[in-house]
């Protein structure tokens, strides 16, 4: 005997998981009327879904970025998908900001775990998943990353294209939204020369090296010219030597002095899309 599904019944699934009319017919009828059976029929659909479009690219989405109440940490993400449609859509934006609220409310570590939090009674990778079989998108928590420290700033910038977070050694909130509008702007590879991977210092002493060569300059100069070169690639590309975007006669490191004699940054995450 075959159960009778009603425009209502249709109509509540659709509002419970924002899935395509046809879907929910589709969905209530093999699950015999069973409304959990049906959310868990769209949420099967939704990972073949999910398989299917696993090589596509999701190169829009949106960036979030937020700090515990106390300031000693912050998580920054992005969770995408394929078009700025999509992106720019105000439930879709609500619902990023979501998943990064349950993620700091739970001092969340890691995207694993961020997928396997309960939000609303809902796995996040199940709530991802009802959202991609509702939009026909791939969606999903593309980027991570979280930093703690004494004390953390957060930054997003264009309207959530890019969410950067510094951690500094002391609260200064304002010089925080500094640094951060540095970062997002200047996109620096490391806090300072100590911490630029040695094989990154080897790869560009020995490109500049070649360089020097190649101009002719005579062997034993060439070290010393590409050290030149090296340092010229430390001003540039890491935090602390750069010139200060709000006032380029002094550097980050000065201007941090400025605010407090110890002030340092200690850590920093930059994302962006694509």
């Amino acid at each position: 005997m075959s159960t009778t599904i009603t425009a209502a019944d249709i109509n509540k699934l659709r509002q419970a998981t924002g899935a395509g009319m046809m879907d929910c017919r589709k969905a209530l009828t093999e699950s015999n009327g069973d409304f959990e059976a049906a959310i868990d029929w769209l949420r099967k659909q939704g990972q073949k879904v999910a398989a299917k479009r696993s090589d596509r690219e999701a190169k829009e989405g949106v960036v979030m970025a937020k700090t515990t109440a106390d300031n000693k940490a912050g998580i920054v993400l992005c969770i995408s998908c394929e078009t700025d449609f999509v992106s720019k859509n105000a439930d879709f934006v609500a619902f990023a900001q979501s998943i990064i609220d349950a993620a700091i409310a739970n001092n969340v570590k890691s995207v694993d775990e961020l997928n396997n939090l309960e939000l609303n009674s809902a796995k996040v990778s199940d709530m991802i998943n009802d959202k991609l079989a509702a939009i026909g998108e791939k969606i999903e928590i593309s980027k991570f990353e979280r930093i703690e420290a004494p004390f953390v700033a957060s930054y997003i910038h264009g309207a959530n294209r890019m969410g950067v977070l510094v951690g500094m050694t002391a609260e200064a909130a304002e010089a925080g939204k500094d640094v951060a509008m540095q970062i997002a702007a200047m996109n620096p590879l490391a806090v300072d020369e100590s911490s630029v991977p040695a094989e990154t210092i080897e790869r560009e002493k020995n490109i500049a090296i070649e360089m020097v060569k190649a101009e002719g300059k005579p062997a034993e100069m060439a070290e010393k010219i590409a050290m030149g070169k090296v340092n010229k690639f430390f001003k540039e590309n890491t935090l602390m030597a750069q010139p200060f975007v709000k006032d380029g006669s002094k550097s980050v490191a000065d201007f941090l002095k400025s605010v407090q004699a110890d002030l340092k940054v200690t850590s920093f995450k930059r994302v962006a899309l694509g």
